[in-house]
């Protein structure tokens, strides 16, 4: 039987120690890939992203579920997907993209490219003069500033004029800083997952009151959403633009901008949730999709 590894971490996979917050999603999403790969041949096995390596040689494939603290030990992790590789399992995606996914830098290749996407300051490790000067840039009493290399709203900050951080706080990493968007928390996130590069489903996704976060762990719910066609084909343009070809699912994550175009927020390529309650068929459109890749 082909085994395909479904990589995680210490916080998410099941055990007898604490798991994160969110780690049920990991457990709905081997719940859905498990029973569809299983039909296809194929064996699901979570397994920790840093075990020792001896403990990958059966697998033949690897999908990147949630080694959700990789962001923190970047290098590391695209060292470890580049091994399997070089040892013949297949890595879906790819180690490649994920270098390229890692650092949100790739958004500012994306507006090269043609996509929308979210004004930013780019900055190697902004502090309060900084901020500040965002804020003006933008003309805008709020910004929020991110990890360029992050994951899942951590490690996140949002200031407006009355709350600029203290003299002598700075970021302590490269980072960017966008302006907060009153959509965020008037209509939400919109996430459209493809798999295969074909629209798979879509959710929206609200943050809980007095948060702007949307992502579960700070109390986001999620909900089916149905794309009206100028919205689908956004995301559809972004995925085009992708320097890939070969990716195996795609999360791109949009918000409405005050002109009403949506605008990307992410380009989620490396190990994002991909909400399966949501969509009854993903287990068999992912399964389906890597049957055909593993021949």
């Amino acid at each position: 039987m082909i085994q395909v590894g479904f990589l995680a971490c210490a916080d998410t996979l099941p055990g007898d120690g604490p798991r994160r917050g969110d780690a049920f999603e990991h457990d709905l999403e081997v719940a859905a890939l498990r029973p569809a790969l299983a039909a296809r041949g194929m064996e699901l096995v979570e397994i920790d992203w840093r075990a020792p390596i001896d403990g990958f040689a059966a697998l033949d494939a690897v999908l990147l579920g949630t080694p959700w603290d990789y962001q923190d030990r970047a290098d590391e992790f695209v060292a470890r997907l580049e091994d399997l590789e070089a040892r013949g399992v297949a890595v879906h995606n790819p180690p490649a993209a994920v270098r390229w996914n890692l650092d949100k830098w790739y958004l500012r290749e994306l507006g090269d490219a043609g996509a929308t996407i979210v004004p930013t300051a780019w900055e190697d490790n902004p502090g309060r003069a900084e901020v500040a000067a965002a804020m003006d840039a933008f003309a805008t009493d709020r910004v929020v500033v991110k990890r360029r290399i992050g994951a899942g709203g951590l490690g996140q900050h949002s200031f407006t004029r009355d709350t600029l951080p203290e003299d002598g706080w700075t970021m302590g990493r490269a980072a960017m800083i966008q302006p907060f968007l009153p959509a965020i928390v008037e209509e939400g996130e919109f996430t459209l997952v493809f798999v295969d590069g074909a629209f798979s489903h879509a959710v929206n996704k609200r943050a809980a009151k007095g948060e702007y976060r949307i992502q579960s762990l700070f109390g986001g719910t999620e909900a089916p959403y149905s794309p009206g066609a100028h919205d689908l084909a956004q995301a559809a343009e972004v995925v085009a633009a992708l320097p890939f070809d070969d990716l195996l699912y795609t999360r791109v994550d949009m918000v409405r901008l005050p002109s009403g175009e949506l605008a990307v927020m992410e380009a989620e390529l490396i190990e994002p949730f991909l909400y399966p309650r949501q969509s009854p068929e993903f287990g068999d459109r992912m399964a389906t999709a890597l049957a055909a890749r593993l021949g």
